[in-house]
């Protein structure tokens, strides 16, 4: 299994970047993937997640309303569309996925990052004044 998160960088305050994560080893239209942050000093904070078998999506309120996810089942990939980027976004991002028949409760548990058994190795997404 592998996640390999790319399109973080630095980006001026009010901006936008798009995140991509990119999945294989598993079967990707039985699993959801999520979207952490972690900024420094901070936990590890659930943003945002897409259950594969039906398209449904979470977003905490963070974020509702400026971020949007989408997947391409073609390519196994989740993309993480970031606007109005705001100095407070500042982390590295991280996906991970997860099979959510395995999961009670999944609309209550999935913003947990302990539901979730594949991480990517994070993308540092920096915004700036």
């Amino acid at each position: 299994v592998q996640l390999v998160e790319s399109g973080g960088g630095l980006v001026q305050a009010g901006g936008s970047v798009r995140l991509s994560c990119a999945a294989s080893g598993f079967a990707f239209n039985d699993y959801a993937i999520g979207w952490f942050r972690e900024a420094s000093g901070e936990e590890r904070e659930a943003i945002s997640c897409i259950d594969n078998r039906d398209g449904s999506t979470f977003y905490a309120d963070s974020v509702k309303g400026r971020f949007t996810l989408s997947s391409d089942s073609a390519k196994n990939t989740v993309y993480l569309q970031m606007n109005s980027l705001k100095s407070e976004d500042t982390a590295i991002y991280y996906c991970a996925a997860t099979d959510p028949r395995l999961i009670r409760q999944w609309t209550i548990s999935r913003a947990s990052p302990y539901e979730y058994d594949y991480w990517g190795q994070g993308t540092q997404v920096s915004v700036s004044w």
